[in-house]
């Protein structure tokens, strides 16, 4: 999906024209892949801009960020008042954020420890991950061949930019099969996560989640998600879940900041259908409290 321009980034402390973003060829996080970043939402709503859930994010970033000993040079309200101010000095409504941390230019090899660590902060118009039509109507997912990355390997509670190069390979897969996105599976053989997007399913009402240890990124949409069906009366299971769970399910969704909350109608192409009552039901409350329609969530907007 094209990255559309727009006037100011922010980098190690100062807000800079879009063009003049570069970093060194030799580059630590090139080669090795040594950073960690964030994916982040501002939304309109009709007392302005606001940022869904900037805190926490900010919070996992330092987390990812620790996990791989690296020390971001700015505080977490630093960082938070950067987004802000990119956002206005963009003049953005709506938009999506990528805040980044990453091993720099300065040494090379795979003891990173004297590497600077570098910051950056990016932000643009982007819509939903997985397109309008799939949030309308749902997509179709395929159980990939590619297992996702077991945490005795890498941390997977990090989100960590090298990191993905396994989605990278379970995203081509699906699309090269005629599939809109993969649905991976842990070491264990049990359902894990999308490339990008934790999964839901619902069975006879009851929403059915992987837990923490199946080796996915606890999502903060996800955690969203619990606490509104939680507030809905729906029962929420976190429990390992094995494929013909998914193949059984009476309704089945992606989570995520760039998918939103996006429907799955067909795996495998094994038909669950059109989004179902649960989903709906769940889809627009989420786009209710982003949108800064239910006062109940306001914690969860920082305004701009």
């Amino acid at each position: 999906m094209p990255i559309p321009r727009v006037k100011k980034i922010w980098l190690n402390g100062k807000i800079i024209d879009w063009d003049d973003a570069k970093i060194h060829l030799l580059t630590h996080a090139l080669h090795y892949g040594s950073g960690v970043f964030e994916g982040i939402r501002c939304y309109n709503t009709k007392q302005g801009p606001a940022i869904f859930r900037l805190r926490e994010h900010i919070d996992r970033l330092f987390d990812s960020a620790r996990l791989y000993r690296m020390e971001i040079p700015y505080s977490r309200n630093e960082l938070c008042d950067a987004i802000k101010t990119l956002i206005k000095e963009n003049g953005l409504n709506e938009c999506y954020i990528r805040p980044i941390v990453f091993r720099g230019y300065g040494e090379m090899g795979l003891n990173p420890l004297n590497a600077p660590i570098d910051v950056g902060i990016a932000v643009w118009p982007w819509g939903t991950y997985l397109g309008e039509e799939g949030l309308k109507k749902g997509i179709k997912a395929k159980i990939s061949s590619f297992q996702r990355i077991s945490p005795n390997v890498l941390p997977s509670c990090a989100k960590a930019t090298g990191q993905y190069i396994n989605s990278i390979l379970a995203k081509l897969e699906a699309l090269d099969s005629g599939y809109d996105e993969a649905i991976m599976l842990d070491f264990r053989g049990f359902v894990s996560e999308g490339p990008g997007e934790n999964l839901f399913i619902v069975k006879n009402s009851t929403l059915f989640t992987p837990p923490e240890y199946a080796s996915i990124l606890p999502g903060i949409t996800r955690n969203s998600v619990i606490r509104i069906a939680s507030d809905f009366g729906i029962e929420v299971v976190e429990t390992d879940i094995v494929r013909g769970m998914l193949y059984n399910a009476d309704e089945c969704f992606f989570t995520g900041t760039a998918a939103e909350i996006t429907p799955i109608r067909q795996i495998d192409g094994i038909e669950i259908g059109d989004p179902g009552p649960i989903t709906k039901k769940i889809q627009k409350k989420f786009f209710d409290i982003v949108q800064g329609k239910d006062s109940r969530y306001r914690e969860w907007l920082e305004f701009v």
